[in-house]
């Protein structure tokens, strides 16, 4: 259907009528009766009928003109049909780390090897698109945390950045306690029924001024759960010299802190060790944190007042030539 911004501006429309009838009419002098400003209209071979069906032409060009024009600054719109969206309420931030130890390949990813950071990718980006409703942000941290992407229902956009997103980028070391601070920063004055943050690391707190724990100290004071996931599998072979041996890549994860901040927040500490276990956590993490099932609608806007300007430009430029001949 189409609907007016401002309906009111269409009382303008009788305007035109209402100066014609009302405004004072110019008193002719005989002086003015003299004038011959046009030889043409005293010929003898003047087409009376003609000029009259100029001037009704005149008239009826100049009243669609007006008309639009009013239409146009009535602002009219098309109203499409009544579309659902969820709403939660929920804010949810993802941080993710982006230190030079994620590019340790020991997750498998369509049979072949793959980077932790790949592997995150591959798995995260159908956690953000499940999050209807929510208002999803990015932070990237390494040696410093970095707001990639603020709070927005825009979900393809979040998942577009992530993607984006190459290992050292932000730095080699691993600043979590900046990456809570920063989100605590971001959350804290947002007035949402849910704050949630769900940091993904592979390592321990190598950089930063602030602590992790005294990070989820403040995160706690303010109402923010964190969700923390460790990265990375226990276990992988290396060749050598001597042939192949057992390594654990992830000897600098640090379970124990990750899981202080979790439990001080009210939140939970997953361990990732392969692609599986990460897509697991985030199945578990959208029956943790449901999507909101309350429904708003609304309904998408199309402008139309500039067709009714651009014709109503072309009567008057047509009206000016017509009158310039």
């Amino acid at each position: 259907m189409i609907d007016f911004v401002w309906p009111w501006l269409l009382t303008l429309l009788p305007l035109p009528l209402l100066v014609y009838y009302f405004a004072p009419k110019k008193q002719q002098s005989a002086k003015t009766a003299m004038r011959v400003p046009f030889l043409a209209d005293f010929t003898p071979y003047q087409n009376t009928s003609a000029k009259a069906m100029r001037s009704r032409l005149d008239t009826l060009l100049a009243a669609l003109a007006w008309a639009l024009l009013v239409l146009a600054i009535a602002r009219p719109q098309w109203l499409g049909e009544p579309l659902e969206q969820s709403m939660s309420g929920r804010d949810l931030m993802l941080a993710v780390d982006l230190s030079a130890s994620m590019q340790e390949q020991d997750f498998i990813l369509n049979k072949e090897a793959v980077d932790r950071l790949t592997a995150i990718k591959s798995i995260a980006t159908n956690f953000i698109e499940r999050r209807v409703g929510d208002r999803v942000g990015l932070i990237l941290f390494g040696s410093q945390a970095y707001l990639q992407a603020p709070l927005t229902f825009d979900r393809k956009t979040v998942v577009t950045l992530l993607n984006e997103s190459a290992i050292g980028l932000a730095g080699d070391n691993t600043a979590i306690g900046e990456a809570i601070g920063l989100a605590v920063k971001r959350l804290r004055n947002e007035s949402t029924n849910s704050r949630v943050l769900i940091l993904l690391t592979d390592g321990a707190n190598t950089a930063g001024e602030v602590s992790p724990l005294k990070a989820a100290e403040l995160a706690a004071s303010n109402h923010l759960k964190i969700y923390t996931i460790g990265i990375g599998a226990d276990e992988m072979l290396v060749g050598g010299f001597f042939g192949y041996r057992k390594v654990n890549p992830s000897a600098d994860l640090d379970e124990k802190m990750l899981l202080k901040i979790a439990e001080s927040t009210g939140g939970y500490y997953y361990r990732a060790k392969n692609l599986n276990e990460l897509n697991n956590i985030y199945m578990r993490l959208d029956e943790l944190e449901p999507v909101e099932k309350e429904k708003q609608y609304f309904r998408p806007r199309r402008e139309l007042y500039a067709y009714s300007l651009s014709i109503a430009l072309l009567l008057a430029g047509v009206l000016c030539w017509r009158h310039a001949r």
